[in-house]
């Protein structure tokens, strides 16, 4: 199942696909949850029960998937943690050692943007950097998860573009500044539960195009934390709560490692797509340019 928050004749709600539409779950059953995390809370019994009742769904609750505007598909996740350096070859490219703890920071809501909203150049930087990354969204609370059972926690997937300042980056031995700019981290624009894709969302291509030409492409398989792995690692330090997102970490070929480098600016348009799970897509302004009220 897909769900997703969206704009539409002026009232924003959680809608769930079908077909090429979608259909609002308050209109759908008024005593179904109106929030995305409540939704994805609710496991595989409210897929099972939504399920159910788009089997009949009169044409007129059918919205257009075009006619719409994407809003984050959670737009203050409780917490988002991030995975560096999390496939085989992007540590190769970046000239590190294949790690045995992965490389963990934060994102905070502020960084981050719907699909099709605009990833922000920042006027303080040239070194914007695109990252194709699988992000997991948590749906029950949950510590000292073991392994074997730790997809049992996710309530589904979505793309995320973990767009990077590299030279802020690299400022400190924290990535945090680099990793945090406003408006730079692309999520959504839906999220796919867990039935209709394989395991731990593995074996899944990856990919970035900027402006139409494939930059990163990859496969989930290649990862050296799982999803598994990740999310019981994680609750080894701390309560896991639904809402919660994890990033899954890039392949490689991201623009720093190439020469010469290959940084975005204003004007590009730069789509992510994992297999199964959807296209995200955000064009590039720059800073002065939204300060100035322009739009691409």
């Amino acid at each position: 199942m897909r769900f997703s928050v969206v704009r539409y004749g002026g009232r924003q709600f959680v809608g769930v696909r079908l077909g090429d539409s979608l259909v609002d779950l308050a209109r759908l059953d008024g005593g179904l949850p109106t929030d995305m995390v409540s939704v994805l809370a609710g496991g595989p019994h409210m897929v099972e029960r939504i399920s159910l009742l788009l089997k009949s769904v009169p044409d007129p609750d059918l919205i257009p998937v075009s006619q719409v505007e994407w809003c984050l598909p959670i737009s203050r996740p409780p917490k988002f943690v991030c995975l560096g350096l999390n496939y085989h070859e992007h540590a190769r490219e970046a000239n590190m050692e294949i790690p045995s703890y992965p490389s963990l920071f934060s994102r905070f809501p502020t960084s981050l943007i719907a699909h099709d909203s605009a990833i922000i150049c920042p006027t303080v930087s040239r070194a914007l950097d695109y990252e194709a990354e699988l992000a997991v969204v948590i749906g029950k609370r949950g510590r000292h998860i073991a392994p074997d059972h730790a997809l049992e926690w996710v309530a589904g997937y979505t793309v995320f573009n973990d767009a990077t300042v590299r030279d802020y980056q690299h400022k400190t031995t924290q990535w945090g500044p680099g990793k945090n700019f406003d408006a730079t981290g692309g999520l959504g624009p839906e999220i796919v539960t867990p039935e209709e894709l394989p395991a731990g969302a593995s074996g899944l291509s990856i990919m970035t195009r900027l402006n139409g030409q494939v930059v990163q492409q990859g496969n989930t398989r290649d990862m050296i934390f799982s999803v598994a792995h990740a999310v019981s690692l994680l609750s080894e330090f701390m309560t896991l709560e639904p809402g919660d997102v994890v990033a899954m970490g890039t392949p490689s070929g991201v623009g720093v490692a190439r020469t010469p480098q290959l940084f975005m600016k204003h004007g590009d348009v730069c789509e992510v797509e994992i297999e199964g799970i959807g296209t995200l897509r955000n064009p590039i302004i720059n800073e002065m340019s939204v300060r100035s009220g322009v739009k691409l």
